[in-house]
C-alpha cells in the first residue's frame, strides 16, 4: 500500500496471500535450473499459525507448463499439521525429460492454501550447430578481420572488462537497489533487473518473460552492464539493463551492430568461464549462436569498429 493504504498495483490481494497468510505451503528447491537427464528433488514444509490445528491432510502438488497443462501431480502422506513454521510434509522427487528448454512451475496444496515456484528444465544434451560464428572474449586481430570482411562474431567479455566510463562502475545485480543511491551513497547494486522482449529470437531457445527470474541470477553475477550513451538511440538493446532512476542511463547485457560487412553481437554477460557447470550460460550461449546463424540476425545499426574498442579496457 501507499501512504495513503491504496493499492500500488504490484501485486493483488489474492497473490500475495499465497505467501503471506495464516497457513503457507514452503518448498526447498537446491536450485531452480535443472537438466533434463537429473532427477528433480524438492523438500515440502509448512507454516500454520491459523485458529485451529489441521488433522487428516493430504497435501497435493502439481507441475505445469507455460500453457497450464499438467505434467505431473501426485499427494503427499497424509498428516496433522501443528501449529509453527518449518514442518516437514515429505518430498516431491521426479524428473522431467524435454529436448527444449522449458519453464515450469511447482504448485502446493494443503486444504484451501496454496503457493507456487517457478523452475526450468533445460536438455542435457544441446544439438550440434553449424559453424559460421566466431566466439570471443576480446576484440582481437583475427575477430576484426573476420568482422570486416563481413562474418559474424559473438564478442562475449570477462566481467571487469568495461571501462569505468562506458558502465564498468555500475554495479549489476540480481536484486534491486535498495531504497535509493542517493540517500545510501552509491551503494550496490545500482540496477532493477532486466528487461527484454520475450519473443525475441535472440533468447528462443532460454526461455524468460520481459523481466528477471531465476534463470538470470547466473547471468547477472557473471556481467557488465555496458553503457549504450556513446552509441547511436538507434543501438536497441536485446537484454536491457534497468539504470538506477538517478543516473538513468542506456545499460545493456546484450545488443548487435553492424560492423562495416559484418554482424556483432556483444554479451556483457561471460557465457564461457566454467560454463559447462553454469547451465544457464550454456543454454544462453546456445540460443545467442543459434539466432546468429539464422537469418534473423541483421542487425540495421552501423557503427566504427573504435566505437565498440572504446567501450572495454
Amino acid at each position: 500500500l501507499d501512504a495513503f493504504w491504496e493499492e500500488k498495483g504490484y501485486i493483488s490481494p489474492e497473490e500475495y496471500s499465497r505467501f503471506c497468510n495464516e497457513t503457507v505451503p514452503l518448498a526447498r528447491f537446491n536450485k531452480r535450473i535443472f537438466n533434463s537427464n537429473e532427477a528433480i528433488t524438492v523438500e515440502i514444509d509448512v507454516a500454520h499459525f491459523g485458529e485451529k490445528e489441521m488433522d487428516n491432510i493430504t497435501p497435493k502438488w502439481t507441475i505445469t507448463d507455460t500453457s497450464k497443462n499438467i505434467i505431473k501431480e501426485g499427494d503427499l502422506a497424509a498428516t496433522k499439521i501443528n501449529w509453527g513454521s518449518g514442518i516437514k510434509l515429505g518430498a516431491i522427487q521426479t524428473s522431467i525429460q524435454t529436448q527444449k528448454a522449458k519453464k515450469y512451475t511447482l504448485e502446493v496444496s494443503i486444504d484451501h492454501f496454496s503457493n507456487s515456484w517457478d523452475f526450468w528444465v533445460y536438455p542435457s544434451k544441446l544439438p550440434e550447430l553449424k559453424n559460421g560464428v566466431l566466439i570471443v572474449q576480446k576484440l582481437n586481430k583475427k575477430s576484426i578481420e573476420k568482422i570486416k570482411n563481413g562474418g559474424k562474431v559473438l564478442l562475449t567479455i570477462k566481467k571487469g572488462s568495461v571501462k569505468k566510463e562506458q558502465g564498468g562502475e555500475v554495479g549489476i545485480g540480481f536484486s534491486t537497489i535498495f531504497w535509493n543511491t542517493a540517500w545510501t551513497a552509491g551503494q550496490k547494486p545500482h540496477t532493477l533487473g532486466i528487461l527484454c522482449n520475450p519473443e525475441h529470437k535472440a533468447l528462443e531457445e532460454f526461455p524468460t518473460e520481459y523481466h528477471s527470474n531465476w534463470q538470470w541470477w547466473d547471468a547477472m553475477t557473471h556481467s557488465n552492464a555496458i553503457s549504450l550513451e556513446n552509441l547511436p538511440e538507434t543501438v536497441h538493446p536485446i537484454v536491457r539493463v534497468i539504470d538506477d532512476w538517478v543516473t538513468n542511463n542506456r545499460l545493456a547485457l546484450i545488443f548487435e551492430v553492424k560492423v562495416g560487412k559484418g554482424k556483432l553481437l556483444i554479451s556483457g554477460i561471460d557465457l564461457l568461464e566454467n560454463s559447462e557447470k553454469r547451465l544457464e550460460a550454456k543454454q544462453l550461449l546456445f540460443s545467442l549462436k543459434k539466432y546468429m546463424l539464422s537469418n534473423s540476425f541483421n542487425p540495421q545499426t552501423e557503427v566504427e569498429i573504435g566505437q565498440i574498442e572504446n567501450l572495454f579496457k
